[in-house]
């Protein structure tokens, strides 16, 4: 948090920042994010903290409640199926127009980042997680002439990010996301694109279905001023 904010505007650098504090659970859901005391953490106005809160409230990681501020947000069902109907329209849309543009290179940028998944989830890093599986997912649409939905997508990828380290704490998820994206590799290098498709499609509805089941069962946490 006190590390210097370089080479892009201080908001989206705070916005990278607490979006991070917040997946890695240095700020739980129900935390209190006060404009004054992240100023004086990040040695800022309250300007560019205020435009960082309003980004992650369209990320769906806080909530901007009037007389308290900005609190980070409840880990919500309604929120897992309003992100994950999205993305199964989306993304195998986005996978029909990519796929058959793939080269070479972007079958060896898809091999390294599923490499790099597989080494984070053996060493349990929770903290490459959800970046490795959303690199992954934007790999494989690099190439859709829909620069907006792409957009929308990645969007929709970091809301989730903290639901996907969730699910992925157990075992037999890991092992699952594993498999499925080396087989959605192999469909597409095999171009058979409709069937990466279907299968896409199927894989998401997979994660969701899990994700509901892990959320569902979770504890409720306490929130908690951060100052």
């Amino acid at each position: 948090m006190k590390q210097p904010l370089k080479h892009r505007t201080l908001s989206a650098a705070i916005v990278d920042q607490l979006r991070q504090a917040i997946l890695d659970g240095t700020y739980p859901a129900g935390s209190q994010l006060r404009q004054d005391a992240l100023g004086d953490a990040y040695g800022v106005s309250r300007i560019p903290v205020r435009e960082a809160l309003f980004q992650l409230e369209a990320e769906g990681l806080v909530r901007i409640v009037p007389q308290k501020g900005a609190i980070v947000s409840e880990l919500s069902l309604d929120e897992i199926n309003d992100v994950f109907d999205l993305r199964r329209i989306l993304e195998p849309r986005l996978l029909a127009q990519s796929a058959p543009r793939f080269g070479a290179g972007d079958f060896e940028g898809l091999d390294d980042i599923h490499k790099s998944f597989e080494k984070a989830i053996k060493a349990r890093n929770v903290s490459e997680w959800g970046q490795l599986n959303a690199d992954f997912h934007m790999a494989l649409y690099v190439h859709a002439p829909q620069p907006r939905t792409r957009a929308i997508v990645l969007s929709l990828l970091q809301t989730s990010d903290r639901y996907t380290r969730l699910q992925l704490s157990n075992t037999k998820a890991m092992g699952t996301a594993e498999k499925e994206h080396a087989h959605l590799i192999a469909l597409c290098r095999a171009q058979k694109v409709e069937e990466a498709c279907r299968f896409l499609e199927r894989h998401i509805e997979a994660v969701r279905k899990d994700l509901l089941q892990v959320v569902a069962t979770a504890p409720k946490s306490r929130g908690k001023e951060k100052s």
